[in-house]
């Protein structure tokens, strides 16, 4: 059997190219011929598309982009109003100052508690002095009337006296219980300043104004508004073509709600579904050869399987079969095949998402 010879598709032979040619016997031969290959019908091309999502929920100022539009990494896509998203940063950025004063006032304030806690460690000394005085006092009102009483007893004092040394000592004694009192309300006072000023301290202790966790945290609520702010602008995250775009100038998107899909051409592979009988010399790694309907036999693509789906199509229904009830009749199942695709052959001649394929599989290779 000889292979058929086309008019060549570059127009640069009279009666048929050999190259063109070519190629539709290497066709020819691996999809009917060759004992050593597998071959389906039943490949689409595919894509892993990316979600285009609002982070942050807010009215829809601009959309620069249109279905099947093409654009780069980075790209801008969509507009967001950003009023409420500025005005959320300025009020962080208040609050951050406003953090950064209250620090500073606490650190200062351990100054003036440093004084008070001297102050009342004065005072107390001074009611420990005034109860020393006092002690002193009552002593010698108690001297007093003993030497009073010993001088009644000889007829040498008067009445009057004796009357004088009793109250005498009783005011003594009166000020030794005040003086006590006040050397208990000075030790208080002083432990009290003590406490305030510890309590103080820890609102700052081992941290900078920079590094206290009130100006940490008012910071992160600073660059949070910053970053929902820089997220008003919605870029493209791959290089690719816009598609299923639902969104509109005027309309508010809310966060996590898609708005349209980036499919990355470049990286578009083929899920070739083959019957599970075919399936037990593939492995990946193994040449494959490519024919898109889109292209007809002018353009062939060389791909390699990269992998198996996790389970047949039936399996992954939404309603799988339930073989194990009622009458059953043995259906051929078929297993999705991914094919990597040549990223220049794909440069060349692009693809779609859910275009036929055929596929053929070399498996010359197997052992």
């Amino acid at each position: 059997m000889s292979p058929q010879v086309n008019r060549c598709r570059t127009g640069n032979g009279a009666n048929g190219c050999f190259s063109c040619s070519q190629l539709d016997w290497r066709w020819g031969w691996a999809t009917f011929l060759a004992p050593d290959t597998e071959t389906t019908e039943n490949a689409y091309t595919n894509v892993e598309v990316f979600q285009v999502t609002p982070l942050v929920g807010a009215p829809v100022k601009h959309v620069l982009v249109v279905n099947s539009q093409h654009v780069r990494a980075g790209d801008t896509l969509v507009e967001l109003d950003d009023t409420d998203l500025r005005l959320a940063a300025a009020q962080a950025e208040a609050a951050l100052g406003q953090a950064r004063r209250k620090v500073r006032q606490i650190i200062a304030n351990d100054e003036n508690l440093a004084g008070q806690e001297d102050v009342r460690a004065a005072d107390e000394g001074t009611a420990r002095a005034d109860l020393a005085r006092a002690q002193a006092d009552l002593a010698k009102a108690l001297n007093d009337q003993a030497r009073s009483k010993k001088l009644a007893a000889g007829g040498w004092a008067t009445v009057q006296r004796l009357d004088d040394n009793e109250t005498a000592v009783l005011q003594a004694q009166a000020a030794v219980s005040q003086g006590e009192a006040r050397v208990k309300a000075a030790e208080a006072a002083r432990a009290a300043a003590a406490g305030a000023r510890r309590a103080n301290q820890v609102l700052f202790e081992d941290t900078t104004v920079d590094t206290n966790p009130e100006v940490i945290a008012a910071q992160t609520k600073l660059d949070q508004a910053k970053v929902d702010l820089a997220r008003a602008v919605i870029r493209a995250p791959i290089d690719g073509i816009v598609d299923q775009r639902r969104v509109a100038d005027g309309q508010r998107v809310q966060a996590g709600t898609p708005i349209m899909v980036v499919v990355p051409l470049q990286d578009m592979y083929v899920d070739a579904n083959f019957k599970e009988v075919q399936l037990s010399r593939v492995k990946p790694g193994q040449p494959v050869l490519l024919k898109s309907d889109l292209y007809g036999s002018d353009v062939f693509y060389h791909g390699r399987v990269a992998g198996f789906a996790g389970g047949t199509g039936s399996a992954f229904a939404a309603i799988p079969a339930q073989n194990a009830t009622g009458n059953w009749i043995k259906v051929v199942q078929r297993l999705p095949v991914r094919v990597r695709l040549d990223p220049k052959e794909l440069a060349r001649h692009p693809l779609r998402v859910g275009l036929s394929m055929h596929a053929t599989i070399d498996l010359s290779g197997a052992r």
